[in-house]
């Protein structure tokens, strides 16, 4: 039987690493944007050390186009300013430099160590086992010990060409295999959202988690509780919005990972009802992969519209029977799960108000007699919101009947609506004649949505 893989040791990485040369590996520079290469030789030209490193190494041994190129090197963060005029220092917990070249950054980042020296303001501070700052330099190799997963702690190097591997990162990505550098346990620790990390990356590469990787997945996902809400939102993203969001919406679940993050919608999952709302959630997913997949447009409103609906939802119902108008429960239904989301995932207004107003559009639309659904069409928001009633229809949550008018409503003709909103004009209620008192009540003006009057 053969023995299970273990996990790198420090002692491992800092034994002398496997160099694989140029002709032995399948990374070339044509498949390497052009303005990390100009990076990486400036870096070189200064007598500086400098790698490619990362996901973009990992992706192009995969074969796949990488999204963005990082670089590595021993120059600090002000050596790197000095040899750019378009470089920019960011960040305090990870001081890095990005270097501008138009709409495209490169990241240069310099090799981390594992020690601290007294007295240095560049050291690592940790408080219960989560690092709160680290910018403490060091080696290469004290740099590959302190990256997360064996896949993306591989160097190409400017130098020679040469691949440089530490941490038997190779010999992962032939198996198709996820492992952490070091005590799986600690890591996450130090940063619990490595946890979101290894099912982001275990999704987009198909592959499978090693099992001392996995297990604290099941025990330590309170630890997110820690993580800045901010960071969340950006994190959530990169998990949803790339292509591969419903493998990792299951994933998520699995490790109990999902309840964190949303826990009012994870409660209301737990006691679906004939597969909804396990099934309306599994449709907005999928269909978000399928846009991406085809390069459409995706907005992160419409994402946490369809994860936050359910309890959105049955709030609405309850403040219905509770005597309340639709715009007004729906108001206050909307305010009520985001107030609570918000502590735990940061959504920025940009995306929270259009998605209140995409729940607020669909009471509006079982309205369908007179004037009301022709200024509905021309609402900002109509679209998303008639996809976000088809995708409720399609899982038994709204009635496809409803759905359907819709659908025609948008492809008939100007006399064909008049006909299908029951006479429209005819039935328009007679406007009272305007009080000289300014008294507007009876002035028979549409409500507003949820959006409009709330914010």
């Amino acid at each position: 039987m053969q023995e299970p893989f273990q996990n790198t040791s420090p002692d491992a990485i800092a034994a002398t690493p496997l160099i694989v040369p140029r002709p032995e590996h399948g990374i070339s520079r044509a498949n390497i944007s052009e303005n990390a290469l100009k990076v990486l030789y400036r870096l070189k030209q200064e007598d500086f050390q400098a790698h490619l490193v990362g996901g973009g190494v990992r992706d192009l041994l995969l074969g796949h186009e990488p999204k963005d190129f990082d670089v590595a090197t021993d120059a600090t963060p002000e050596e790197v300013r000095q040899v750019f005029r378009n470089c920019r220092l960011i960040g305090r917990r990870f001081r890095l430099a990005h270097v501008h070249f138009g709409r495209e950054i490169i990241e240069v980042a310099t090799f981390r160590g594992t020690t601290t020296s007294d007295g240095d303001e560049n050291d690592r501070q940790m408080e219960n086992g989560r690092i709160l700052r680290d910018n403490t330099y060091g080696t290469i190799a004290e740099d590959a010990l302190r990256r997360d997963f064996t896949v993306n702690a591989l160097y190409y190097n400017i130098a020679d060409f040469s691949l440089i591997d530490y941490a038997d990162g190779l010999e992962d990505i032939k198996a198709g295999r996820l492992r952490l550098i070091g005590d799986p346990e600690q890591r996450y620790r130090e940063d619990p959202v490595r946890m979101l990390r290894a099912v982001r990356f275990a999704c987009k590469l198909g592959f499978t988690i090693e099992p001392q990787t996995e297990q604290p997945l099941f025990e330590l996902a309170h630890l997110l509780a820690d993580i800045a809400p901010a960071r969340l939102f950006d994190e959530l993203i990169k998990l949803f919005h790339s292509g591969y969001g419903l493998g990792v919406f299951e994933k998520l679940r699995q490790y109990g990972l999902f309840g964190e993050l949303f826990p009012a919608t994870e409660d209301c999952l737990a006691r679906e009802d004939q597969g909804f709302p396990l099934t309306f959630v599994s449709r907005g997913l999928a269909n978000t992969d399928k846009r991406l997949n085809e390069d459409k447009s995706v907005t992160p409103a419409f994402l946490f519209g369809v994860l936050l609906w359910e309890p959105v939802r049955q709030r609405f119902e309850e403040y219905l029977a509770g005597g309340e108008a639709a715009n007004e429960a729906m108001f206050l239904a909307a305010s009520e799960i985001c107030a609570r989301q918000q502590s735990l995932v940061a959504i920025p207004k940009r995306f929270s108000l259009p998605m209140r107003e995409i729940w607020s559009m669909q009471p509006r639309l079982e309205q369908r007699d007179g004037k009301r659904p022709q200024r509905l069409v021309t609402h900002p928001r109509f679209r998303a919101a008639y996809d976000f009633l088809v995708l409720r229809a399609e899982s038994g949550e709204a009635d496809p009947e409803l759905a359907a008018w819709w659908t025609r409503f948008q492809e008939a003709s100007g006399q064909e609506r008049a006909t299908m909103t029951e006479g429209g004009a005819k039935r328009r209620r007679r406007r009272p004649r305007r009080r000289k008192t300014g008294d507007t009540a009876g002035s028979g003006a549409e409500p507003t949505g949820v959006v409009e009057r709330g914010g």
